[in-house]
């Protein structure tokens, strides 16, 4: 443990500068001098007769705060490892897949920062990997291999106690290895926001358990890195190009007509990938046969994100969830345009699909994998883009499919209330994510400004 019983207190030095007196109560543990500072004598003669008492009734001191043992909360009592082993168990019954792997990879990389030494006996890189997949994952940690074993024990035993969260350079020491990438660079701002969100559940857990007697990370303006989540209006597809990348895709000679009926429904409708892959035929309301240039209804109710079946209950790689950000049960319908529904039409035809059947399977059943819509989507985009292009943000993640329709429908002069509904977002989050892509409405607005007025006109004077 992270504590020792070689005290020894020495008397209270006085300094008496020309504005005020400090009086330093000394002591040393295993030969470290530590330091505390007081403005009367009073106060540091009682500190000191503390520091006395606990030597007296043999208490122990913490080589981290300096300070006796019963000074803190069950800071010393308790390592990092197994506070952190705790907590991931804690957060893996109420979060989700992502939030579960997001969890693990910010513990891992504060455990490594709150590693006594390094030991050339174990790779860096196995060492975050037996953190990252198995300390910190629930459902693996008792199935991990014997070399991995063996790492976790090497770490249980090398990781300071809590009490280095009440050392303020600790913690900054800490903050620094968290948000550093391995090749020394700073971390970008939406990952170091991430870290500082999962400690800071964390940190306020220890603080509720009584562990720590306050939370020690940084607050106010400056300590979290100003993050952005508006639409770079560079990313978004133009008409032309996004109906060849269609044409391209239907073209596949593998599993093309499904490929493009899912890319058809992000582009048209606006959902996210993982609503669209959880779609059943049932979810599309089209009209009768003979009305082929009306609008069908698209329904969404459920999601199922890929998050790796390293991170489900289950072992399965997606996990099925609600709409993001909405009540358990939530639904919402949005009206395809008649190029969407000429197109469902005849693939569900053409597939033989059936109302309760997966409206855009996988290749052997099941969900339609990521991977597969990724290739697809990358492999359209470098036949039908200039190498300009593909160096650019344009179309360069499937997400920008929704993106494109959601600007678009704001760029028609639909009510933002409207495209939130349609979209799944709050309005006020919409806005602040595509309000910069909101184009060609600036002269009509000029226009309407001007037949309002600004100010009279009046008549010259002499």
């Amino acid at each position: 443990m992270d504590t020792t019983y070689n005290v020894k207190i020495w008397k209270t030095s006085v300094y008496r500068g020309k504005r005020k007196t400090t009086y330093t109560v000394r002591w040393t543990l295993d030969g470290r001098e530590e330091r505390a500072p007081f403005a009367t004598s009073a106060l540091a003669d009682a500190f000191r007769s503390e520091l006395v008492s606990a030597t007296r009734r043999g208490e122990a001191f913490s080589l981290t705060t300096g300070r006796p043992v019963s000074h803190g909360s069950g800071a010393s009592t308790m390592s990092w490892y197994d506070f952190a082993v705790q907590f991931a168990d804690v957060q893996w019954g109420r979060t989700a897949g992502n939030t579960r792997k997001n969890t693990a990879k910010t513990l891992m990389a504060t455990t490594i920062a709150l590693l006594r030494t390094s030991s050339a006996a174990f790779e860096p890189a196995d060492v975050r990997t037996a953190l990252r997949e198995y300390a910190f994952n629930t459902r693996r940690r008792e199935a991990a291999p014997p070399e991995v074993a063996r790492i976790l024990k090497w770490v249980e035993r090398s990781t300071l106690a809590m009490s280095a969260w009440e050392d303020p350079i600790k913690v900054d020491e800490i903050l620094r290895v968290v948000t550093t990438r391995l090749d020394g660079k700073r971390a970008a701002a939406s990952s170091v926001k991430r870290h500082r969100r999962i400690l800071n559940v964390a940190l306020e857990y220890a603080v509720k358990h009584r562990i720590l007697r306050e939370n020690p990370l940084p607050k106010g303006r400056g300590a979290v890195p100003q993050t952005s989540n508006a639409v770079d209006r560079r990313s978004l597809i133009p008409p032309v190009k996004m109906a060849r990348m269609l044409l391209r895709i239907r073209r596949r000679p593998r599993g093309g007509r499904r490929l493009h009926a899912y890319f058809s429904t992000v582009y048209y409708v606006g959902p996210r990938p993982e609503e669209a892959v959880a779609m059943y035929v049932d979810d599309v309301l089209l009209p009768p046969e003979d009305a082929e240039d009306q609008w069908c209804d698209v329904v969404f109710h459920t999601a199922e994100p890929e998050v790796g079946k390293n991170w489900t209950d289950d072992g399965a790689v997606h996990e099925e969830r609600g709409l993001k950000g909405r009540a358990e049960g939530s639904t919402r319908i949005v009206p395809g345009p008649p190029p969407l529904t000429r197109t469902l039409r005849a693939y569900i035809k053409e597939e033989g699909l059936k109302p309760g059947d997966r409206l855009f399977p996988g290749e052997k059943g099941g969900i339609l994998s990521g991977s597969v819509t990724r290739r697809a989507w990358q492999g359209a985009r470098k036949a039908e883009f200039t190498e300009r292009e593909q160096e650019s943000p344009m179309g360069r993640r499937i997400y920008d499919v929704r993106s494109t329709r959601l600007t678009k429908w704001l760029n028609d002069g639909n009510p933002p209330a409207q495209v939130a509904y349609w979209a799944g977002n709050s309005v006020a989050v919409l806005l602040a994510v595509y309000a910069g892509c909101i184009d060609g409405q600036v002269p009509d607005l000029k226009r309407r400004m001007e037949a309002l007025g600004d100010l009279p006109e009046l008549p010259e004077t002499g």
